[in-house]
């Protein structure tokens, strides 16, 4: 039986500018700032950090999990997610959700944490060292970083299974969630010669499963860390996605990959459909190919489109919650507005781009390309369309493109600047963002699955919580209201 699909997203954002040309140095002044406006204090745990361990077991000998850098400015926010420096960038990894929407929500709510992060410091620093921030996916240069996405499965699902049936909806899903992207980066994508791209990191990806998020990028992670009871959950890491400004596309791009999880569950791999022969081929060509028309050789001896595989998943899906599935993932009327849109997106795409051109990333930054383009007489390899491209993801609401296209909404600013003050209710995010708020001088340090107090007199105490459905507001509301102090607080969960 499916479990329930906690699910959030780590994005790292691009930056550029600082007093000092080394990014980690611009990167650590970014999440100073936050903290240094008295926004938080709390330090990441790292205790229990696993990145070495793989899914398959024994890590191979060409294989190396990503360095913890625990000595980078890293700290965790009131509202239960974590701000931090990853190797060059600052990243903002969400709070624990229970649904795509609410997901959305806290993601749409970490850009919001990183504006305020930059009127912070560049408030600090001279204008000739102002910093700029992106939600975006490369540099230009050849170095890709990461949007991740992270779903709840049960442990005792087998990890074959997992890559058997999830292949064919990352190779294939870029054509509703893409990005976008001018030209190419590396040498396998470059030989094509693109003008433009559907997404921003198919070309980075060479291997089909793997542990390396660097290097080596596969299209399906192993690192075997749930952050939870690891004799019962797994935590699916997705690494194959691009930062979406849309927040249609992300909320899709959470909505389908959640549903098509809990069918595995359900109803197991072999109803999904054919994986390509070559899925790391498949996913660049699919890149390469706005029009949507390239086919590939799958392993049922068919040949079919990114398009063909995602109308084969949305058909198994419908199916699915159609036979009464899909309450793991959200209530009934969140699991119609994804099937939904998923439907109008890959309709769209393919008969009638222009319709969803407010809700597909790649569709309205190509637009934007092409009419500059046209208006210029410019070459397909001008540089002023890479700018164009770069300032689509610019997070300074005067600076960014997608602020200006028309993208539809699917949260206003309150509603975001509330995902920024407060933790989901929901997961254990509530109790961990409720401490954070409460008690930020009693905590030593807190990570995913606990928390350390420091009360003064006696050792630390850690509360553990591996259940990511347990410390809910429902659950533990009331312990906040009559218990005023950490010290009060850790004597009602003793009793």
């Amino acid at each position: 039986m499916a479990i329930a699909k906690v699910l959030g997203i780590e994005t790292e954002f691009g930056i550029v500018g600082g007093p000092d040309p080394d990014p980690i140095t611009a990167s650590s002044i970014i999440v100073n700032a936050y903290a240094q406006q008295g926004r938080t204090r709390i330090n990441w745990d790292f205790e229990g950090e696993t990145p070495d361990l793989d899914a398959r077991g024994l890590t191979g000998l060409t294989a190396f999990a990503p360095v913890i850098e625990t000595h980078l400015a890293n700290t965790v926010l009131a509202n239960g997610a974590r701000l931090y420096v990853d190797h060059a960038h600052p990243e903002y990894s969400s709070p624990e959700c229970r649904t795509p929407l609410e997901a959305t929500r806290f993601d749409a709510a970490g850009e919001e944490v990183l504006r305020r992060s930059l009127n912070a410091a560049n408030a600090s620093l001279a204008p000739t060292d102002a910093i700029a921030l992106f939600k975006n996916n490369s540099d230009g240069k050849g170095n890709s970083y990461g949007c991740h996405e992270n779903y709840l499965v049960r442990r005792d699902l087998p990890f074959t299974d997992i890559v058997r049936a999830m292949v064919p909806h990352f190779v294939s899903r870029q054509i509703i969630v893409g990005a976008g992207k001018v030209g190419a980066e590396t040498e396998a994508a470059a030989a094509a010669h693109p003008d433009f791209q559907i997404s921003q990191r198919a070309e980075f990806f060479e291997e089909v499963v793997g542990l390396e998020t660097t290097l080596k990028r596969p299209i399906i992670n192993t690192r075997d860390e749930p952050h939870g009871d690891a004799e019962r959950f797994r935590r699916l890491h997705v690494i194959i996605g691009d930062a979406n400004m849309s927040q249609y596309a992300t909320f899709v791009k959470l909505g389908a990959t959640a549903l098509a999880l809990a069918v595995l569950e359900d109803e197991g791999a072999a109803t999904f459909p054919p994986r390509p022969r070559d899925p790391v081929n498949a996913v660049r060509l699919f890149a390469l190919d706005p029009t949507l028309r390239v086919t590939v050789e799958c392993e049922d001896g068919r040949r079919l489109s990114a398009w063909d595989l995602q109308e084969q998943l949305w058909t198994l899906v419908g199916a699915y919650v159609e036979r009464g599935g899909g309450d793991a993932v959200a209530g009934r009327d969140e699991v119609a507005l994804i099937l939904a849109q998923w439907r109008e997106l890959l309709d769209g795409v393919r008969d009638d781009p222009a319709s969803v051109a407010d809700r597909v990333d790649w569709i309205a930054k190509q637009r934007i390309i092409r009419g500059y383009q046209e208006r210029y007489d410019l070459t397909a390899t001008d540089a002023r369309l890479r700018a164009i491209d770069l300032q689509y993801h610019d997070l300074r609401p005067e600076r960014s493109l997608a602020s200006r296209v028309g993208l539809r909404q699917l949260f206003g600013s309150s509603d975001i600047a509330d995902a920024v003050a407060s933790p989901p209710p929901t997961t254990r995010a509530f109790f961990r963002g409720q401490c954070v708020m409460r008690y930020p001088d009693q905590i030593a340090a807190a990570n995913w699955d606990s928390i350390v107090f420091d009360l003064g007199d006696g050792p630390l105490q850690r509360v553990p919580m591996p259940d990511p459905l347990r410390g809910t507001a429902a659950l533990t509301a009331h312990l906040f209201e009559s218990n005023s102090t950490a010290i009060a607080l850790l004597a009602a969960l003793d009793g």
